[in-house]
């Protein structure tokens, strides 16, 4: 009840990422009810069923990231100094944000429900009743404990990673007077250590190209077919692929960390030191979001590069988990930077109050988004072409 009370108070931005949140789960529930249908209908090819269902754990998995963002931002749920004094402790905080994300999950989940049943022509008496009856599967039954299993993966999944995410989140400390903070003697806060996975990260990346590139070499391997078509990729390389992704992520904050001390190189001025700084100390809250973003532009770009001057064996269900993945991993960027600008708020205040021009601060932004593009473009582009020059050869 308090989660309902507290959503229904909260700023209309917040209400429209909740939303976002919802026709997330939407999709990856409607993808999820069609491979039951596409098993249903099809009870003697249960692999390439099992592989379909696999396929749609990669939108789930964006779907959660993004669901888990938009928790850590949510002003519900951010812990403040006094609200352990009134019951509302880390432990609290944490089980509001999974309710709040598990009704965002539901509502959204029920949505996916209705539209299947819908196009499948279970329901009657509304447009487009059945008009995608035969790729939905109704000539058969639909398993209903099976199904409401599959509904239920979103709304679990995300409210239980968006309580642990913000279980282990600290209480932001009080801030001070504007006399306290006006000192002469203020002084740029140490730069935060480097994050560690970045090893990791390149290992991951490498192997899951050395994979792709061995399973692509002869051709062989089962198939993996998406919701839709594309049913002639072998398994291998989407593993591949899946393991490049992993890596990525992983590698995200510790070529942030490393974007923030280039712009600190070669004897930096004001600006660039203070971006440099911000972007070092941002570097674990929005560099997994940007490595993210690195591996789903870069298969972008290796499906343009295999299927761009042919026929594309894509069908609407794989357009739509393609929209989901994107989606969520453009939007998990832009919520963890919103929460990056919220982190920093205070010091911003206290830069302005101490007679830093505004037009610095929204330099020093400038640079700290000039710089990512320089690091990470590359990068992406040179995945990309790594990815595809098997496959294309």
């Amino acid at each position: 009840m308090l989660a309902l009370r507290l959503a229904r108070g909260t700023h209309p931005l917040v209400q429209v990422r909740r939303l976002l949140v919802a026709a997330a789960s939407a999709g990856v529930g409607f993808l999820l009810l069609c491979t039951l249908g596409y098993a249903s209908t099809h009870p003697a090819y249960s692999t390439t069923a099992a592989l379909r269902l696999l396929w749609c754990f990669v939108p789930l998995a964006a779907t959660v990231q993004f669901a888990v963002a938009v928790a850590r931002t949510d002003p519900s749920t951010r812990p403040r100094p006094g609200l352990s004094a009134v019951g509302l402790g880390p432990f609290r905080l944490s089980v509001l944000a999974a309710v709040s994300t598990a009704v965002s999950c539901t509502l959204g989940s029920m949505v996916a429900l209705l539209l299947f049943l819908h196009l499948r022509g279970d329901l009657t008496g509304l447009p487009f009743d059945g008009a995608a009856a035969d790729l939905l599967g109704a000539g058969a039954p639909l398993p209903v404990a099976a199904a409401l299993m599959l509904l239920a993966l979103s709304p679990v999944s995300a409210a239980t990673a968006s309580a642990m995410a913000l279980r282990t989140r600290p209480v932001q400390a009080a801030a001070p007077d504007d006399e306290q903070d006006i000192s002469p003697d203020e002084q740029m806060p140490a730069p935060a250590p480097a994050p560690t996975g970045l090893p990791w990260g390149v290992a991951l990346t490498a192997i899951g190209l050395a994979v792709e590139a061995y399973s692509s070499r002869d051709g062989s391997g089962s198939a993996f077919p998406l919701p839709g078509k594309l049913d002639t990729t072998p398994a291998w390389v989407l593993a591949g692929w899946s393991l490049t992704a992993i890596g990525l992520a992983m590698a995200g904050p510790g070529l942030t960390h490393f974007a923030g001390r280039l712009l600190q190189a070669m004897r930096p001025g004001a600006v660039r030191l203070l971006a440099g700084r911000m972007l070092m100390d941002e570097a674990r809250r929005i560099g997994r979001p940007l490595g993210a973003v690195c591996a789903v532009l870069s298969a972008v770009i290796a499906a343009f590069a295999l299927y761009g001057t042919g026929p594309r064996p894509f069908g609407p269900l794989t357009a739509l988990g393609a929209v989901l993945v994107l989606g969520c991993t453009t939007a998990t960027l832009l919520t963890s930077a919103l929460e990056a600008k919220q982190a920093r708020a205070h010091m911003v205040r206290m830069l302005l109050r101490l007679g830093a021009p505004a037009s610095a601060l929204r330099a020093a932004t400038a640079l700290r988004v000039a710089v990512l593009l320089v690091v990470f473009t590359p990068i992406t582009w040179a995945i990309a072409e790594l990815a595809a020059l098997p496959l294309t050869g």
